[in-house]
């Protein structure tokens, strides 16, 4: 079977997701078993992939839809606490002494909040926190959804405190050779590390920087009276403020602290930075701006929960008065562990993870499945809302009915991602099979490489979006593809640490279209069966990232010829 005819056939469980979900809209719970069933014949009869391998992949895959599905639950769990308990008016109240205008809201909840999450935590996990965070704040449900998914752009690359570089470049590079190379030139695999991240971090702090406003342009357009860009524009010098005092503390951590920290340093300084300057007027413009009255809202913007009630209706319902600080306080909780459990030097961390639940050599193969469920974030939502039981002085009945809510959405949710990441595993894991044929990813990669040559920069992003886009995660990307662009950028006699760089961002960028986080944040706010109406949006924020990357790549390699500072002595 010829490169371009593999290519193609591993590209078909992926070209018939996105049929079904963007070109013909069908929802997610009939488009994704359909899409289920074409991978595991594609493995089975064009692969010839062992029926055990199949099915322990398959395995695989329902062990990580548990994690997600611990996160999805912990976030609503949070949530609908919260409204029991009335912190959501408070928090509402606490946005209106800031602004109530609904874009500076963007910038500062979205943008920066969710930035900081993503810098903890990681894997999803922001848009499962912000996007209904945002519906209490009175957004329609699908503008949360697709707000929550843009925030896992630019902070993604070093989210869950560095490890889409520390574990998926690190563990992706070639393990032929390269160690002893890097011995032989006397550098260390952190010291390489460490220019892929200022590399990465660079690339991200120039298209990144624009995020927010695109955030805001994207919702005055698609969700406002007056469908306007101009409505979005009027507001460019505060949203590409709030985008500089983030990306400009992300980048200098990356230079001087490691992969660890740019995206809790930059989402930090960035929430101080902006708040202060919303309180004081700094830059905001003189119209405001909000969505139209609720009740006029098209019923595609609204999100449902499993027995056919609005999301966004009884959110007045006040319960108790609760100071400002009191009603965030779960949020910082939450923040605040998610960093102290993921920073390696605490004990913390150890801790957590000695409770494992794995399965080594799933029926007699190399794949293993494990868990680690007290070190999920979803674990962490879930005792801050146990904990919020207590500090908010609830009733028992009020946190029955929260826990009731969130299990019949994890129901729901739980259906489509039982078939969407068992389809993922089994295109990650099709590099074990009789054919001798490489896996699937790499076999559409590999036919791209061979079609494009020297102008490879300009597609080395979109090989890492095309991975975040099946794996739904910058690390598994990472972890597919790095050693296949180390190999490319040697190839070629191009800079190695710019290219897996190229690797990384898009693999970042991929995360805003990757379909089990798409049904994750859907989920989280009643809009599942709406996927393809979400993913016709995030692939423009997509394409704007993975081309402008690669143009700066290829400026970079091609034009300034600025070789990576390791790069010319192997």
């Amino acid at each position: 079977m010829s490169p371009a005819v593999q290519a193609v056939v591993a590209a078909l469980p992926i070209l018939l997701s996105g049929v079904l979900l963007i070109g013909l809209r069908i929802p997610a719970r009939r488009a994704m078993p359909m899409a289920y069933g074409i991978t595991v014949l594609i493995a089975l009869l064009v692969w010839q992939m062992a029926f055990l391998q199949v099915l322990a992949a398959s395995i695989k895959g329902l062990v990580i839809t548990f994690n997600l599905l611990l996160i999805i639950f912990g976030a609503i769990l949070l949530l609908k606490t919260l409204e029991q308990s009335g912190a959501v008016a408070s928090m509402r109240s606490s946005f209106a002494q800031i602004s109530n205008d609904r874009r500076v809201q963007v910038v500062i909840v979205a943008w920066l909040f969710g930035s900081f999450i993503e810098g903890a935590a990681g894997f999803g996990t922001p848009a499962a926190i912000v996007a209904p965070l945002l519906v209490t704040l009175r957004f329609p449900a699908a503008a949360a959804v697709m707000i929550g998914l843009m925030i896992q752009s630019t902070a993604v690359t070093f989210g869950a405190v560095g490890t889409p570089i520390l574990i998926g470049v690190g563990d992706g590079l070639p393990k032929d050779g390269f160690s002893e190379q890097l011995a032989a030139a006397g550098i260390t695999m952190s010291q390489y590390l460490h220019a892929v991240s200022i590399r990465a971090a660079l690339l991200h702090a120039i298209v990144g920087t624009t995020i927010p406003l695109l955030m805001v342009v994207m919702m005055t357009r698609f969700f406002g009276a007056n469908k306007s860009w101009r409505e979005g524009l009027s507001i460019t010098p505060f949203a590409l403020f709030g985008g500089l005092a983030f990306t400009i503390p992300y980048a200098l951590a990356a230079i001087f602290l490691g992969p660890e920290f740019p995206s809790l340093v930059g989402s930090g300084f960035g929430l101080l930075i902006v708040v202060t300057a919303a309180r004081s007027g700094f830059l905001l413009p003189d119209d405001h701006w909000d969505f139209s009255d609720m009740e006029t809202w098209p019923q595609d913007w609204l999100g449902s929960t499993p027995d056919g009630q609005c999301l966004s209706d009884g959110l007045e319902q006040k319960r108790q008065s609760l100071s400002v600080p009191m009603a965030w306080l779960p949020y910082v909780l939450v923040a605040g562990l998610l960093v102290l459990t993921r920073i390696r030097t605490l004990p913390l961390r150890h801790w957590l993870q000695t409770v494992q639940v794995s399965w080594t050599n799933v029926l007699g193969t190399e794949i293993t499945a494990s868990t680690q469920p007290l070190y999920l974030p979803g674990s962490i939502l879930i005792a801050v809302a146990i904990l919020t039981y207590f500090l908010h002085s609830m009733q028992p009945r009020q946190f029955l009915r929260a826990t009731i809510d969130a299990s019949r959405t994890l129901l729901a949710a739980g259906f489509v991602l039982v078939f969407t990441v068992p389809m993922v595993q089994i295109l990650i894991n099709s590099g074990v099979n009789e054919g001798k044929l490489p896996g699937m990813p790499v076999a559409m990669a590999t036919w791209v490489s061979q079609q494009v040559g020297w102008i490879w920069p300009l597609f080395a992003p979109t090989i890492g979006a095309l991975g975040a886009f099946i794996a739904g995660s910058n690390t598994i990307s990472n972890l597919m593809f790095t050693a296949f662009q180390y190999n490319i950028a040697r190839h070629l006699d191009l800079s190695t640490t710019m290219i897996i760089a190229l690797q990384a961002v898009g693999a970042a960028a991929g995360n805003m279209i990757a379909i089990h986080n798409v049904v994750a944040a859907s989920a989280t706010v009643g809009l599942l069966g709406r996927e393809g109406i979400i993913l016709r949006k995030t692939i423009l924020p997509t394409l704007y990232y993975v081309i402008v990357v690669g143009l700066l790549g290829f400026v970079a390699t091609q034009v300034l010829r600025i070789p990576g500072p390791f790069d010319t002595l192997f």
